[in-house]
């Protein structure tokens, strides 16, 4: 999840600062304070974070693209000008404009606005963009909501007290609901110092960049792992009270399933599975480390030179072609693959399916998978003689065992009439009076579509539709030729009354069940 660092550089900024009766500090000292912290925080914990620096003022920039060197990010605060008044509005439009260039609308990025809370002046700032929002037109939107999935971080460089003298709490907790609500405004506490700073920033950390760490199990072997990036709680809309679900500590790894069976599932999320003990002759062998992360290894990552579960396990699946089956809580799977970045690099990748016992239809509930070696290897038969099992993967892996089939046949032999557009419905009332102009050659064909017809309307609500027909019904009688068999005008008469009977919404006639069938007419003699 790439993060955009927004840093005001308006005049406002420049405000000094007195700490403890020594020399006076700006804002804007403050905020790159933090925001040092901050980088240093994700190079140790996050490396694999793409970060962009952008400054605003009345226009913005972009002062570093994305990049995993947080040296350059640290560089270019030190370097930071000061200019003009705030417009925060523009400086949104380029961060939609940055993130979209790099990632496309699909990829969730979070925003950290570092701001010391004002909000500008006259036109183009927050207060009047906040103001104008219903008067604009479709050329001029509020850039918010983003067109990709946010998060929005904004850090004041002043306390409540401050903010909340003036409107400004107010515009800001505006400006955080439209851009989804995900996320949350943070305020210095007490006084405005490099530990109160220090402090909300390390709120932040705890809130978006906090690790996490895990450990993998597969029977008696274990890793420790790091699950990149930090997986969100889960929501199953589905349930009578919501709960949040978390990815469980432990992940434990359920079973191995060919690629071919697995296919493409829907998953909710994708991360990086990074061994903890991670050096540079682990990163030859693929785990998902990248270029930057070629430093000198700690003590505590010495351990990177022993055996380790995690690589292992990513050479295994790369090789086999197969994924593993993971279990994230109860009820709750996940799967475990390899995934090749480049011709010389792969990942240990985990996908987070829907929480439920059988996420993926095709597979059947996961809890009622097993090994192969599980089926019963010989069959006894009332001869007494015994005999292999046939493999469910045939002799030569010609055959597979999926798709489970359903216990319960569903029939999809009923066709269910529906009218998306004018077209469509047009088309079943042309299809019913041209087999009109056909009677009574077509009897048995006009009464099949006339029933399709009005079970639809009445399922809809639809009694304009069956009284509308059966005056076209009426109509085309009327213009009958001579030469038509008088049992045409008997049909059409009979299938038009009982159409108006129908659209009266009469219990006895409207019954969704009930079918009209043809007049029973004799003409023999």
């Amino acid at each position: 999840m790439p993060t955009v660092v927004l840093m005001d550089v308006s005049l406002s900024m420049t405000r000094p600062v007195s700490l403890d009766g020594s020399e006076e500090f700006q804002r804007k000292n403050l905020a790159v304070h933090g925001l040092n912290m901050l980088f240093e925080h994700m190079a140790s914990n996050y490396r694999l974070e793409f970060t962009a620096l952008m400054a605003f003022s009345s226009l913005w920039e972009l002062l570093v693209p994305f990049t995993r060197d947080y040296n350059a990010l640290q560089d270019a605060l030190s370097n930071l000008e000061d200019y003009d008044k705030t417009c925060l509005e523009l400086a949104l439009q380029g961060v939609s404009s940055v993130v979209q260039q790099e990632w496309g609308s699909a990829c969730p990025c979070q925003v950290v606005l570092v701001t010391d809370g004002s909000l500008g002046i006259g036109k183009g700032s927050l207060r009047h963009s906040l103001q104008t929002l219903k008067l604009r037109g479709d050329d001029k939107k509020f850039p918010l909501p983003f067109p990709f999935p946010t998060k929005m971080f904004i850090m004041c460089i002043a306390n409540a007290e401050e903010l909340q003298m003036t409107d400004t709490m107010d515009n800001l907790e505006e400006l955080l609901r439209l851009s989804g609500g995900d996320g949350q405004i943070f305020t210095v506490d007490g006084l405005l110092c490099m530990k109160s700073v220090q402090a909300m920033f390390g709120m932040l950390i705890d809130r978006a960049y906090s690790p996490f760490h895990a450990v993998l199990h597969c029977g008696n072997l274990s890793s420790d792992v790091q699950v990149f990036p930090r997986p969100e709680p889960v929501v199953v809309d589905e349930e009578v009270e919501p709960i949040p679900r978390a990815v469980s500590t432990d992940l434990e790894i359920v079973g191995f399933i060919e690629i071919a069976d697995i296919s493409s599932p829907p998953v909710i999320s994708r991360h990086l599975v990074l061994p903890i003990a991670v050096n540079k002759e682990v990163d030859e062998v693929g785990t998902g480390a990248t270029d930057e992360l070629e430093e000198e290894p700690s003590a505590s990552q010495m351990a990177g030179k022993s055996p380790n579960f995690c690589v292992l396990l990513h050479g295994s699946l790369k090789v086999e072609g197969m994924v593993a089956l993971v279990q994230l809580g109860p009820d709750w799977f996940g799967m475990l693959y390899s995934q090749a970045d480049s011709k010389k690099k792969s990942n240990l990748m985990m996908s987070l399916f829907e929480p439920s016992p059988d996420p993926l239809p095709w597979l059947g509930k996961i809890s009622h998978l097993g090994p192969v070696s599980d089926f019963p290897l010989m069959r006894s038969h009332l001869s007494g003689v015994t005999e292999a099992a046939e493999n469910p993967y045939g002799e030569d892996d010609s055959k597979s065992p999926f798709p489970v089939q359903p216990q319960v046949k569903r029939s999809y032999a009923q066709n269910v009439t529906v009218w998306i557009k004018a077209s469509g419905l047009q088309t079943d009332v042309q299809k019913i009076l041209r087999n009109a102009r056909k009677l009574p050659d077509k009897t048995q064909t006009f009464y099949k579509e006339l029933n399709r017809l009005r079970k639809a309307a009445l399922a809809f609500g639809f009694w304009e539709l069956l009284k509308g027909v059966a005056e076209l019904l009426e109509r085309e009688c009327t213009l009958l030729p001579d030469s038509t068999h008088p049992d045409a005008a008997f049909q059409l008469s009979h299938a038009a009354h009982q159409l108006k009977l129908a659209s009266s919404g009469d219990s006895q006639y409207a019954a969704f069940d009930h079918n009209i069938v043809p007049m029973h007419t004799d003409f023999s003699s």
